[in-house]
């Protein structure tokens, strides 16, 4: 994720390099923390939409384990929980590392 902030302000910060006055380095500061957002955006998106597809991948095999073997439904009911609350652990956790850097 920092690295997507990075690579964005660079790309900024490239295709206002040949600004001299104050007014423009302004801009180009502008700039370069517009791409910082715009990678932060992307990391926290990226992050959620990752998230959402291996928890819906979880559910769907939950619910066809349970329809082919209805007697265990408790225990992969349980492992499927376990693994949604990790899955959904680590997507905050990216969610809050993508916009930590951002100011």
């Amino acid at each position: 994720m920092k690295l997507a902030h990075l690579t964005l302000g660079l790309v900024a910060g490239l295709v206002l390099t040949n600004l001299a006055s104050a007014q423009d380095a302004h801009a180009a500061v502008e700039a370069i923390n517009w791409g910082k957002g715009l990678g932060a955006g992307l990391a926290c998106g990226l992050a959620t939409v990752g998230a959402g597809i291996g928890i819906g991948r979880i559910g769907g095999s939950a619910v066809e384990s349970i329809a082919r073997q209805p007697e265990m439904a408790n225990r992969i009911f349980i492992n499927m929980i376990l693994t949604a609350a990790l899955i959904e652990g680590v997507a905050l956790f990216a969610v809050v590392a993508g916009f930590s850097n951002f100011k």
